[in-house]
């Protein structure tokens, strides 16, 4: 069980956070501008599935692995450089594409969301710098604490990113008018979060 006091100084915090813009956020806005506001909500579902999972992570102790182990943040980082990149590279292939292009469907954003999230050894990092602040091991199962706190986590985001996301896919029905403009910022997006994740330092 959570303390109360704790939730409460939690909800606001995370909120804050996820308020905060960052890769997740771009990811979305990058979907949306791109395949429209139902792909914008998929990918901001398995961005929230991903950040569940390392909060999992965390409270199991794995996420100790990837705090300690250099070769480990590596490998999942440079996954993740390279993922980006191939949505990049099929941007703008679509770009060069006489005709409309299909959107994305909102299965293939979930994913490409999911994975985006997974691939991004920051975020198991953050989790195991931020959360353990609001566990209380008196309260009960440290794991459940973390259960909980990532479900708030992942919800303010799921919310917050997917109203981006449809923010995004409102000004993308505007440039798709005629024009390559669209997928070319779609790819600066995605490139832009490749470079932005190959670059980070590990601390």
């Amino acid at each position: 069980m959570v303390d109360p006091i704790m939730l409460l100084a939690f909800v606001p915090a995370g909120l804050a956070l996820n308020l905060t813009p960052g890769a997740d956020m771009m990811f979305c806005l990058g979907q949306g501008l791109r395949s429209g506001p139902r792909a914008a909500v998929a990918a901001s579902a398995g961005i929230s599935m991903g950040s569940f999972v390392h909060a999992t992570f965390a409270g199991l102790g794995l996420g100790a692995l990837v705090a300690t182990v250099p070769v480990a943040f590596e490998v999942i980082r440079w996954i993740g450089v390279a993922y980006l990149l191939w949505l990049a590279v099929q941007a703008v292939r679509h770009a060069g594409t006489v005709g409309d292009v299909p959107a994305i469907s909102p299965r293939r954003a979930f994913r490409a969301g999911l994975l985006v999230n997974l691939s991004n050894p920051k975020v198991i990092l953050f989790v195991l710098a931020f959360v353990p602040q609001f566990v209380v091991p008196e309260a009960g199962s440290v794991l459940g604490q973390f259960l909980i706190f990532g479900a708030v986590l992942s919800l303010g985001g799921f919310v917050i990113n997917g109203a981006v996301g449809v923010f995004a896919s409102g000004v993308g029905q505007r440039l798709a008018q005629g024009s390559r403009v669209l997928d070319w910022l779609s790819a600066s997006v995605f490139a832009g979060l490749a470079a932005r994740l190959a670059i980070m330092e590990r601390a």
